[in-house]
């Protein structure tokens, strides 16, 4: 039982012992399906906050000499599936694990990084196998082979956070290629067969690759792009979510609101892990994502502004999508060289989520809407500050009852952000309004096309918790009128809509009108009374 070899289950069980761990063993059944197979080699890279570790300390746990881990597993999926494979590996092999984003904290220099692997994981070896390895060895690689030549065991390889030094010494290529290099001699054709039973890599970014070949060609990639047979372990699925909502008495529908947008075609809706569990803990739906990462990493990137990127962010705050072909981008944070490198970066990140049907990038959810909001307000392009400074103008007129302004604001908007072919486009008109109303994110829920029974509301502005702001209800017409659009808020009840999510406070209706003969916008705003 060791540090990096064979470690015991500790971190497993502490993370079993919070109560809320979501059942993901069934990973297991796969890396016990390719194990000795040419298949064997994993990289399953996904976001910070989706559970990255959580699997890593699963998969040691289960696999490693050094831990007595039945207990942990008998009432998990994997112990129940019969063709899982449970008994006959459960902590039957010598497990290798590898924290890159720990060893670059503690070495001297990130540039020593990749020797001082080899080093400490060597010392470790010889005090495990103390009469196979030689003295003046310094290859981890040749270290294994002496292992093996003397004993015939084999190794499983963990590798936690393996993109780090990609993302902490992006510009030194030395010490990358160093790496690349440490990493091929050990899962090498030639060598895996003979010392490797399995190995399974996770990070943020896919394995580097270099034109269009993998550094790495022999692992099969799971990404955020490609999940493939392994899209449920991504994060939590719409059923987990439910199940934990109703275990812990949140209403599922404000977690769907405030977490939804990743999804997958093999299994629909993913929800990010953290977030949700954070929510059950705090007992509050709130922006989580910044406790994790800050908004500086993603201004960083708008702020490129490559291939007229602003305006691809402007039309995605407004709830449209952008179309990218994702298969230039390099696998790493330096080597961006156009918008579509960039947007597929962001896809990795989580800040943006893909559908691979119509190869389209969009913000997944309130919750990284608002740390775009954030980004762009503290970024320094200027046209998108002043696409926030004007939203924050928009609020405020409407909450003052101006309709007038509210008009003018809207028409300038729709002037600004729609192409001429898609001027006179009724979806143009829903996607100005909710990109004009960008400042609601810090104040507001945002809903669409809520049915009441007697037909859609457009929009819904639902005040946070801690927000005094009335709600917003909004209906949108085409060449026709502002007034009709207040009446058919009345006549289909809409305002009963809030009573739904509990809300019985102050309502604003806000009827708005675009007729496409003038190119006009026309606004009635119309106070509602709270629900008593």
């Amino acid at each position: 039982m060791g540090f990096y070899l064979n470690p015991p289950a500790d971190g497993f069980a502490e993370i079993l012992k919070t109560g809320l761990y979501v059942d993901k063993s069934g990973l297991i059944a796969y890396t016990n399906h390719v194990l000795g197979t040419a298949k064997k080699l994993t990289c399953f890279s996904r976001p910070r906050r989706f559970g990255k570790s959580f699997a890593v300390k699963m998969l040691a746990a289960y696999y490693s000499r050094g831990a007595d881990a039945r207990q942990l597993f008998e009432n998990l999926k994997i112990a129940k599936d019969p063709q899982g494979h449970f008994e006959e590996n459960l902590n039957q092999y010598d497990v290798l694990f590898l924290d890159i984003a720990t060893f670059i904290a503690v070495a001297e220099k990130v540039s020593e990084t990749v020797n001082e692997i080899q080093r400490d994981v060597i010392e470790e070896l010889k005090e495990a196998f103390p009469e196979c390895i030689k003295e003046d060895t310094r290859s981890l690689l040749k270290a294994l082979v002496q292992i093996n030549g003397k004993t015939g065991r084999k190794f499983f390889i963990i590798i936690d956070e393996w993109d780090a030094l990609f993302r902490e010494a992006k510009n030194d290529l030395e010490v990358q290629q160093a790496y690349i290099q440490l990493l091929r001699s050990l899962f090498k054709s030639g060598q895996t067969s003979q010392l490797v039973v399995g190995a399974y890599m996770t990070g943020i970014l896919p394995i580097k690759k270099y034109g269009t070949q993998s550094a790495l060609t022999d692992f099969r990639e799971f990404t955020m792009l490609e999940p493939g047979t392994l899209a449920e372990f991504v994060g939590f699925t719409e059923g987990e979510v439910q199940e934990l909502c109703t275990r812990h008495g949140l209403d599922f529908e404000q977690a769907r609101r405030w977490y939804d947008g990743y999804q997958f075609e093999q299994i629909g809706h993913v929800y990010s892990p953290n977030s949700i569990i954070e929510a059950i803990f705090h007992k509050r739906f709130h922006n989580y994502w910044n406790q994790t990462e800050t908004y500086e990493s993603l201004r960083i990137y708008i702020d490129l502004n490559m291939d007229k990127l602003k305006d691809t962010i402007i039309d995605m705050l407004g709830g449209q999508r952008s179309r990218i072909d994702a298969g230039t981008f390099q696998n790493d944070m330096t080597s961006l060289e156009s918008r579509d490198d960039v947007l597929t970066l962001l896809v990795h990140l989580g800040y943006l989520a893909y559908d691979n049907n119509e190869k389209e990038v969009f913000i997944p959810n309130e919750e990284v809407r608002e740390e775009f909001v954030r980004a762009v307000k503290n970024g320094s392009r200027q046209e998108l500050v002043r696409s926030i400074e004007r939203s924050d103008q928009l609020l405020d007129a409407t909450l003052r009852l101006d309709g007038d302004t509210v008009a003018e604001i809207l028409e300038d908007v729709h002037e600004e952000n729609t192409t001429p072919r898609f001027y006179n486009n009724e979806q143009a008109l829903r996607s100005v309004v909710v990109m004009a109303y960008l400042s609601c994110v810090d104040h507001y829920i945002r809903l669409e096309e809520l049915a009441s029974g007697k037909g859609y509301l457009d929009l819904l502005f639902l005040p946070a918790k801690t927000s005094t702001k009335p709600a917003l209800l909004i209906e949108l017409k085409w060449d026709k009128s502002a007034e009709g659009a207040i009446m058919q808020i009345a006549d289909k009840e809409y305002v009963k809509l809030t009573q739904r999510f509990h809300y019985n406070g102050e309502l604003l209706l806000v009827g708005i009108n675009y007729s496409t003969k003038t190119k006009k916008h026309t606004c009635r705003i119309e106070r509602y009374p709270a629900i008593i």
